[in-house]
């Protein structure tokens, strides 16, 4: 409804009633109006939405906004059960085969509406036809425009393509869902053991008996890939949900998986909130992703409400990774969750061999050793694809002056700046802030300036050097900003040609790439020292993701990893018995040091201009919650200290740590202390926060 508000008119959500307001009579202000005729959300979202607010400690009206599509946000209304599909008019239908030769992408936009009927411009979208080939086909009479009604329980259960035939332990996994009841799985199978197809199955069974299915991915990149692999299995419409969206798609998914026009609804991290008609499962993949927390706002976790969104709902929901996190293996381990195991790879996949490279005393070429380069050559000549992984854009991390020894750091931040060679910048990556890249040091003026380290920008120039006959394929955040940029280098890996393809993380997760056979980690000892304790759980995460995406359809694969600490325990434990070994090692060290998850952890943030007054201000955070939850061998205390970024934008950083052993204690104890602090004057200026369940302390 829409409201007076001082001098402006807002848009508030009603979430109750009372026969009688606490305030004056005179202090009333009548309404402006009713916007909906009907809640937003049933009794099920709303309940969830309001036990997400009151765990993760959020205001609950900022909350349950954040939860809806921003046109409703504004006061939009939820868009009606009518909706446009373009047709093949009577020209379009006697178009003969090859009318179009010319405009190959109008010819495909042609076939496609002959194979899969009338589409709506989402559905085209999504199926790669832009906007252009779109308006140029109605432009020539060949398509048309229509609107119809489109009944809110049809649900088109049938499939585009026949299911691939289950391996034995693929079957045994599909046939103990349970699909009447809430029972959290975990679905834990090695990279190529077909977790997807399990997934793909379990939806079909689940859309033949009328309902919905909800499928989270980590990342936007991630969702082409997987709505058109959804694309060719399932003959039901298909909605997604990320931030990638207009304003309009974004509603309009919404509202058409609430009418439960949508069989399938599949989104990033904020989809977890999509309101369903008829839910049947929720699926999350890479449920070990860190991109399924909400780093800032509403800090929730997509993964923990998934769980509890499906116990609201009395559905089954699977979690499936290669690399689970250590809390949803505990859980398993407790008997909360059922754990399905998939060890048997697909036709063609073998495990690849694993190698350490000794880079003590070796001479590095452009940052690759002599084996490395050596074995780049020899995949590429027997016509395969490599993959080389460096979780660091740009040219170089650092910059500095060989005479005097300045670096080239950030005025806004306590970090250096990164060297973007062919924008001729330096970038900040916490602040993104730039500057021209410099001719002279800053300092002593000399002109002896060195690029120190390597990043992605830099690996793809040195390869292109050595390779010089090779494409060379750069995947980060850089190089995929423009859209459909990710999109088409996927396209062209698949073409499965030789090539050396370049990334960072975002080539680690979840890609298919069936002629990768060697897997190149050129930088891994960053991540085996840092003070956060779950540095060695995301580290082996990473690399066992990262290695396996060689080997998937052509035997004989090979991950080779450079480092200097190649007798680190990390780097032998992952050699000597895979992630399922070591992670037991790490749960085991995680219960003796009392860590998550064997406790349970909040983390107080503040920030200001001033270092002191964040750190007074976490103090008296401090204080309080020592008042209401006095320290005990169950609970304990860290700090206020500095964040491992300890400046950022200008603003000191400081964090407090809570470790408890009751979750319910911990969260009395920081829902008094959050109504006293906010009752108390803060200097100017300083933000603060409260993370329960952290995933990193950044």
């Amino acid at each position: 409804m829409r409201v007076p508000f001082g001098r402006q008119t807002l848009v508030g959500m009603v979430i109750d009633e009372a026969p009688k307001s606490s305030a004056p009579d005179g202090k009333l202000r009548a309404i402006d109006e009713v916007i909906d005729s009907e809640p937003l959300l049933d009794a099920d979202m709303l309940g969830l939405c309001l036990w997400a607010a009151n765990y993760y400690q959020h205001p609950i009206g900022d909350a349950l906004f954040s939860t809806l599509p921003s046109l409703l946000r504004r006061g939009a209304l939820v868009p009606d059960s009518s909706r446009e599909y373009w047709h093949l008019s009577s020209r379009g239908l006697g178009l003969a085969d090859n009318s179009l030769a010319r405009a190959k992408k109008q010819q495909a936009l042609v076939q496609y509406l002959r194979d899969h009927g009338p589409a709506t411009s989402a559905a085209l979208i999504s199926a790669g036809f832009n906007r252009a080939v779109i308006n140029a086909l109605r432009d020539k009479g060949l398509i048309t425009l229509t609107q119809e009604a489109t009944p809110i329980e049809e649900i088109d259960p049938g499939l585009a393509e026949v299911p691939l035939t289950l391996r034995t332990d693929q079957a045994r996994a599909l046939a103990a869902l349970e699909y009447q009841r809430f029972t959290p799985y975990l679905l834990f199978g090695d990279t190529g053991t077909g977790k997807t197809e399990v997934y793909l199955q379990a939806i079909a069974r689940v859309l033949a008996s009328g309902h919905q299915a909800l499928v989270l991915v980590p990342e936007i990149n991630l969702t082409p890939q997987t709505l058109a692999r959804f694309r060719r299995r399932f003959l039901c419409n298909i909605a997604v949900v990320h931030s990638g969206l207009t304003d309009r798609e974004r509603l309009q998914a919404w509202a058409d998986a609430r009418h439960g026009r949508a069989g399938i609804v599949i989104g990033t991290r904020s989809a977890i909130f999509t309101p369903l008609a008829r839910p049947g499962i929720i699926i999350l993949d890479e449920e070990h992703d860190p991109s399924f927390k909400q780093q800032d706002g509403f800090r929730y976790s997509a993964r923990d409400l998934a769980v509890m969104r499906a116990s609201r709902a009395n559905i089954p929901v699977i979690l499936g990774s290669a690399t689970p996190a250590l809390e949803s293996l505990a859980n398993a381990a407790r008997g909360r969750y059922r754990l399905l195991e998939l060890t048997e790879r697909g036709d063609g996949a073998t495990p690849s061999r694993w190698q350490l490279v000794d880079l003590r005393g070796t001479e590095l070429r452009g940052g690759f050793s002599a084996p490395v380069l050596d074995a780049i050559k020899e995949e590429l000549s027997s016509g395969n694809q490599v993959l080389v992984f460096l979780n660091r854009r740009g040219y170089a991390p650092l910059l500095l002056c060989h005479e005097c020894g300045w670096q080239a750091e950030c005025k806004h931040c306590s970090s250096r700046m990164t060297t973007h060679l062919a924008q001729r910048r330096l970038i900040c990556h916490h602040c993104e802030s730039h500057q021209p890249l410099p001719a002279l040091c800053q300092t002593c003026g000399s002109a002896n300036i060195q690029f120190v380290g390597q990043g992605t920008e830099r690996s793809e120039e040195v390869l292109s050097t050595f390779f010089p006959g090779t494409r060379v394929l750069r995947i980060d955040r850089d190089s995929t900003r423009r859209k459909q940029a990710m999109a088409q280098a996927v396209a062209e890996i698949h073409r499965n040609e030789p090539c050396i393809l370049v990334g960072t993380q975002m080539v680690a997760k979840g890609h298919h790439f069936p002629a990768v056979t060697l897997a190149v980690l050129l930088d891994v000892d960053s991540g085996l020292f840092s003070t956060d304790f779950r540095a060695a759980e995301r580290a082996a995460q990473l690399i066992t993701q990262v290695a396996g995406r060689a080997g998937r359809e052509r035997g004989n694969s090979r991950v080779l990893i450079q480092s200097h600490y190649v007798d680190h325990p990390l780097l032998n434990g992952l050699m000597a018995g895979g992630y399922r070994r070591f992670s037991r090692m790490l749960i085991a060290e995680r219960r003796l040091q009392q860590l998550p998850p064997f406790t349970f952890m909040a983390l107080v943030r503040a920030e200001a201009a001033a270092a002191e007054d964040a750190e007074r201000f976490l103090q008296t955070a401090r204080a309080l919650l020592e008042h209401f939850l006095p320290p005990t061998p169950d609970v304990r205390y860290l700090g206020p200290l500095p964040a491992a970024l300890e400046k950022r934008k200008n603003f000191h950083r400081y964090n407090l740590s809570v470790f408890a052993t009751n979750r319910t204690c911990l969260g009395d104890a920081l829902r008094a202390t959050c109504l006293a602090l906010e009752a108390q004057k803060t200097p100017r200026g300083l933000r603060w926060s409260v993370d329960v369940d952290p995933q990193d302390s950044i």
